[in-house]
């Protein structure tokens, strides 16, 4: 037995290597569709298979379950959810220019509903896809290759007639690469191939005479014309999308604002995002002219209503959701494609010119192999119409010999050893005759009725069709003109039967500007209940119900509508929130989570304490921990942008137990929850910047911790209770900071 042998080579040149064949094989075989049929392999191997199964336009639904498998099976082991999204997606019309698939169940909605699980769904191919897509699969114009186990034969590429990668657009992430492909108008699209062909030096800016831009089955608004040349000459840029919104009239001089046609972007879960987003406008009091808003789309279309005031600014509001809401959305285009074998970017007319290549590749094909076989039909029936001329020799070679290789002999080398002739003329007649082995076969196999006169005569005629055909074939592949009149013939058929007039407005617009209102800047109470919820309200309505007030919140703070509350919290960040997000009006309303308009989270922080943030520009703060760390903080520290910053530095497992304001005047008294007091004047805490740990303000017992501090001032009686028993602070011994502190018992 051979001994192993050991190759030694460098770890990251085999993880190189390994991760660049992985990459490819993602990028070709996966993500991106092929320039020239448009289609990704699970695509491909879909409609392959339906075509296979004689899922016809019209034959009958199949169940999905069935395509699905036997796809999977034989042609794309990459599992079920794949093969069945694909199939699903060349199904959705809302998602396609052009759907591949006629789906019979339910298959989605534009809101982002999915489809019925594939045991319940069915399908069968669309008559587009039987006739543009899948025809002439057996005149061998395309390569067929082993599948991934080499059972069974598939196509390398289906022979697509239209420019499939246009018209249906891609989409798709690969590896260190993604391919976004816009849809497009068919009837356009083919007269800019059609305009290649008759004029290869075409440029793009003439090729978008005939393609005005994008064509989404959403309709819209692109409101980016003149970005259009450079997107299309390259190959990537960005195209702004708008909703279309049109103005309604309603009884007693109000209107409404309906949208019937959304960004192509907003499919799915951007439509209930977008009327989140409206109703978020609402509650802030971004807008005040929205008076309700629903839903009232179906199976004929898009109808998002709002209902407006009297007398609202409509212009106003209409700019305000192009800028504050997905109805204005920006489709980023990067035409990435497998071309020749090798990922590319490409723009508008290098794709027209892989389109027309390969559809010169498959004529080309087709007709050397209709060529070839009228000239098999030629050969044969210029045999038997030879063969009629002299039956009767033919016979009488028949009937004097006595096998099928002798007669044949004689017909293709005139041999007439062995067989009876009644006249030597006839065996000289024979000796010269000289049919091919093909005209023999077809002679020998001939039927007597062929030989009544009408059969005579049809056989003249198509003999006469098969060289007119065999013309017509020989100019077609030697004929640049006649081959491009037979394309262009054939997208012209494609045209009629299957453009649709277009639903994507190509236009100019202004970039949307609107005027945001003044909030009018007034004094409230911010009101927090001990479960997290707050509100804000007048001055006068928490007056008016102070003791309820007090008794129900945690926290109170007067503040400015246009101001912002801070949130300390134990773990040592800040979060600040806007006043203007919270409730504003009624007492009684239970108000919103301060989880919903901020980036703190009950379920793992604690609020050790709030402020409105214009007390952080004029005073300075203590904070203390549980391993006893205290220092002095200016409040100006805490005024950042950033919605949560870090307000203090700590220790592993150590915690804040709590922040408050402090000025000199103020006594220091720390207590313990073993019951240790310790006070001093607040002049002995240091200053320190919000990122230091700060100093040791006590001295703690073993297991021992802070648990509370206290802040008083000289001369007033202060009194806590600590396990039941009133403790007066300010009769305290005074003493230093960092000391151990005197024993209370409770």
């Amino acid at each position: 037995m051979q001994e192993p042998q050991i190759i030694r080579t460098e770890y990251s040149d085999v993880m190189k290597k390994s991760y660049i064949d992985y990459a490819m094989s993602v990028i070709i075989a996966r993500a991106l569709p092929d320039v020239r049929d448009g289609l990704k392999p699970v695509q491909r191997r879909t409609l392959y298979d339906m075509h296979q199964l004689g899922i016809r336009y019209d034959k009958p639904y199949r169940k999905c379950a069935r395509i699905v498998g036997d796809t999977m099976g034989k042609y794309h082991p990459h599992g079920d959810s794949s093969i069945y999204e694909a199939l699903v997606v060349m199904a959705q019309e809302f998602k396609k220019g052009m759907t591949l698939v006629d789906g019979h169940g339910n298959f989605g909605s534009i809101e982002g509903d999915g489809a019925a699980a594939m045991r319940y769904t069915e399908a069968r191919l669309a008559k587009v896809t039987q006739e543009a897509y899948l025809a002439d699969l057996d005149k061998d114009v395309i390569d067929f290759v082993p599948n991934f186990d080499e059972t069974e034969k598939e196509p390398a590429i289906l022979p697509v007639r239209i420019p499939n990668l246009l018209v249906n657009g891609a989409e798709g992430i690969a590896v260190g690469m993604a391919t976004s492909i816009p849809t497009h108008n068919l009837g356009e699209v083919i007269d800019a191939v059609k305009a290649y062909m008759k004029n290869s030096e075409i440029t793009t800016k003439q090729l978008m005479k005939y393609i005005k831009g994008p064509d989404f089955p959403t309709g819209g608004i692109v409101v980016n014309k003149d970005d259009l040349l450079a997107i299309y000459e390259s190959g990537s840029g960005k195209i702004k999308v708008r909703g279309k919104v049109d103005v309604e009239e309603v009884k007693g001089g109000k209107k409404r604002l309906v949208i019937s046609e959304i960004p192509y972007t907003m499919i799915g879960s951007g439509i209930g995002k977008f009327l989140n987003d409206v109703a978020n406008l609402i509650e802030t009091k971004k807008t005040n002219d929205i008076v309700d808003i629903s839903n009232q789309s179906s199976k004929e279309g898009i109808r998002i209503v709002l209902e407006l005031k009297k007398d609202a600014d409509i212009e106003n509001l209409k700019n305000m959701l192009y800028k504050k809401t997905k109805l204005e959305d920006t489709f980023g285009v990067n035409m990435l494609a497998v071309a020749k074998g090798r990922p590319e970017t490409l723009g508008l007319k290098k794709i027209i010119e892989h389109h027309v290549d390969f559809q010169f590749e498959l004529a080309t094909r087709k007709y050397k192999n209709l060529l070839a076989k009228e000239l098999d039909k030629k050969e044969i029936q210029e045999g038997l119409i030879k063969a009629c001329d002299v039956i009767d020799l033919i016979i009488e070679i028949l009937r004097g010999s006595k096998s099928i290789k002798e007669a044949k002999a004689c017909l293709t080398d005139g041999i007439t050893e062995g067989i009876k002739f009644k006249t030597k003329i006839s065996q000289k007649m024979a000796s010269m005759l000289r049919f091919t082995e093909r005209q023999a076969t077809a002679i020998l196999e001939m039927r007597l009725y062929k030989l009544i006169g009408l059969e005579i005569e049809a056989l003249q005629k198509e003999y006469e069709t098969t060289l007119a055909n065999i013309a017509k074939y020989e100019d077609i592949l030697n004929n640049y003109d006649s081959m491009a009149g037979v394309i262009i013939a054939e997208l012209d058929g494609y045209k009629k039967e299957y453009a649709r007039k277009r639903r994507t407005v190509i236009e100019n617009a202004e970039e949307a500007v609107y005027e945001e209102k003044k909030i009018e800047e007034q004094q409230v109470v911010f009101l927090m209940d001990r479960f997290g919820y707050a509100k804000t309200v007048d001055t006068v309505v928490y007056e008016r119900n102070k003791e309820a007030a007090d008794k129900e919140s945690k926290y109170i703070i007067p503040c400015l509508n246009t101001g912002k509350i801070c949130i300390f919290t134990k773990d040592g960040k800040m979060h600040r929130m806007k006043v203007l997000d919270l409730p504003y009006g009624k007492f009684r309303e239970k108000g919103q989570p301060i989880d919903n308009v901020s980036n703190y989270d009950s379920s793992t922080e604690e609020v050790v304490y709030m402020c409105d943030e214009e007390q952080l520009k004029v005073g300075k703060f203590i904070f203390a921990t549980k391993f006893g760390m205290i220092k002095k903080v200016d409040g100006s520290e805490f005024l950042a942008a950033k919605r949560t910053i870090v307000s203090t530095k700590l220790q592993e497992d150590d915690a804040i137990i709590s922040v408050l304001p402090i000025h000199e005047r103020h006594q220091v008294v720390l207590q313990t929850m073993g019951g240790y007091f310790l006070r001093f004047p607040a002049e002995e805490v240091p200053e320190k910047k919000k990122g230091a740990v700060g100093v040791r303000g006590m001295k703690l017992q073993k297991q021992d911790e802070l648990e509370h501090i206290y802040l008083f001032e000289e001369g007033t009686e202060t009194k806590v209770t600590y396990k039941e028993k009133e403790v007066s602070l300010n009769r305290l011994k005074q003493a230093r900071r960092d000391g151990t502190g005197t024993k209370t018992r409770g």
